[in-house]
């Protein structure tokens, strides 16, 4: 009895490991290809949900639905005006049809290494053909440069014919001639960086730096010439505000030594001994202090009121 009841309970658990063995979920990012012994059975398996295999002979194999990113290596590429560059783009890729993608390249790796060639090749045949003024602007609208090298620029730029987006359409549409035999869509290609190669790049930086100490020389001097042209300007003011000044203060001079003059002859006029005694005590006043010694004569006028003052005194 129980034998027999333990029966039961190993064909439920083995219906139980059959049945999650045969039995995946497909979620909405993902595309399924069943495989059979390493080959494709089936079609391959795009609707989100419970699905079943063969347990035990068949294999699941997901591949992502979603936009995919290539990024590229940065590439060495002449263009056709014989400037080397260095040139690094990206794209963005689905898996479009998941069986020829399996056929054809296994998995996103092999896929990835097989957008290299294609994508590398397309660009490198695309820059061959066009000028470096072709991938650098994207149209012809006017540029600003320095006033000092505006006229000299603007004559050495050449008029764009065609310009980035057009050649990176070129690079799009040649790849995608090639890239649909291994289940892969290309829906964009960009430019993520361009660059001359160091050796060019010196000689860019050297004509770079160049210009630039021409147009600091001839600020420089722009500036030395206006310095000096103050400094003159300056110099001119000052000595026309000194020589205004030393004229009105000779003048002022001038005008006041006359009303004195008119003042002492006013008091000359009025009383003429009185004039005479306050100029020579003045006199006294500036020539005399404690350490003055005079010799005078008897009959001298400075000695006058000195010896009527003793006089008085005695």
């Amino acid at each position: 009895m129980k034998k027999l009841s333990v029966i039961p309970i190993v064909i439920a658990a083995l219906i139980v490991i059959v049945v999650s063995l045969s039995a995946y979920t497909v979620s909405e990012v993902e595309q399924v290809i069943v495989t059979q012994f390493g080959r494709p059975v089936g079609d391959p398996v795009t609707q989100a949900g419970l699905h079943f295999k063969t347990p035990f002979v068949q294999t699941v194999n997901r591949f992502d639905k979603r936009w995919l990113e290539w990024d590229g290596s940065p590439e060495q590429l002449p263009t056709r005006n014989k400037k080397f560059i260095w040139l690094d783009t990206f794209a963005r890729w689905r898996i479009a049809d998941p069986l020829l993608f399996f056929k054809s390249v296994r998995d996103e790796r092999s896929a990835q290494s097989r957008l290299d060639d294609i994508l590398d090749g397309a660009a490198r045949d695309a820059v061959a053909n066009y000028d470096l003024i072709e991938l650098v602007r994207g149209t012809n609208r006017e540029m600003v440069f320095a006033e000092e090298l505006a006229d000299v620029k603007r004559q050495e730029i050449k008029k764009v014919e065609h310009g980035r987006k057009i050649i990176l359409a070129k690079i799009l549409e040649q790849a995608r001639k090639m890239s649909p035999q291994y289940g892969i869509e290309l829906v964009d290609v960009r430019i993520k960086r361009l660059n001359y190669v160091e050796s060019d790049r010196k000689g860019v930086y050297a004509r770079m730096i160049s210009e630039r100490k021409r147009i600091a020389n001839k600020y420089r001097s722009q500036g030395q010439g206006e310095s000096a042209r103050i400094r003159g300007r300056k110099e001119r003011d000052l000595k026309q505000i000194l020589s205004d000044a030393y004229r009105q203060a000779e003048e002022i001079r001038g005008k006041a030594d006359a009303e004195a003059t008119k003042i002492y002859a006013d008091a000359y006029n009025r009383s003429p001994d009185f004039y005479s005694f306050t100029r020579t005590l003045d006199t006294y006043k500036e020539t005399f202090d404690r350490n003055t010694w005079l010799i005078l004569s008897t009959d001298g006028d400075l000695l006058k009121y000195l010896q009527k003052a003793g006089e008085n005194a005695q």
